[in-house]
């Protein structure tokens, strides 16, 4: 639930940016690159891959209530239209850097569209799913994943920065 709290701070610096533009001020495609790399790395791979990766993979093998299962099923999916909205956001991003004007209304839609749905989807995980679903794991359990979701940590920043010299060779070939 830390990693929400960075999460929070950093969708306020994007509904700051959303009312900037749409108080006239100009798109910075360098903002949205940045905003979009934030999410797709901290909130989505980091965040939601250790939830997916870790959490939830350990949750299938408990009997969970039914209320619970909802849950997770309901996270699930709520992670996959975050990041089709994040790559929306790039495409109307790259259109508006070719001159689609229009994109603009888009980028902003979508700017607010994540700043409206991420604070409800993590109040979802923090205040419902996450309390209860700890009653599941034994303390060894929970000490384990904590080890786990450490482990996954020191291997992001390899995975992000391997990713990005592969795409640097690609674009270079």
């Amino acid at each position: 639930m830390i990693e929400h709290r960075l999460i929070e701070e950093m969708l306020a610096v994007i509904a700051e940016e959303a009312n900037r533009i749409k108080s006239g001020g100009k798109i910075d495609p360098l903002f949205i690159d940045v905003a979009v790399d934030f999410i797709r790395t901290y909130a989505d791979r980091t965040h939601h891959g250790k939830e997916e990766d870790i959490l939830f993979q350990e949750l299938v093998r408990k009997p969970l209530g039914k209320d619970d299962s909802v849950t997770m099923a309901e996270l699930i999916d709520e992670h996959r239209q975050a990041r089709e909205k994040v790559k929306a956001l790039v495409n109307a991003k790259e259109r508006f850097e070719k001159g689609a004007n229009e994109a603009a209304k888009e980028i902003i839609s979508i700017m607010e569209w994540l700043t409206d749905f991420y604070p409800r989807h993590i109040r979802k995980e923090d205040k419902d799913f996450f309390p209860r679903t700890e009653a599941y794991l034994a303390r060894e359990e929970l000490q384990e994943m904590l080890r786990a979701f450490h482990d996954f940590d020191g291997k992001m920043i390899h995975e992000k920065y391997n990713n990005l010299v592969r795409r640097l060779q690609a674009h270079g070939s």
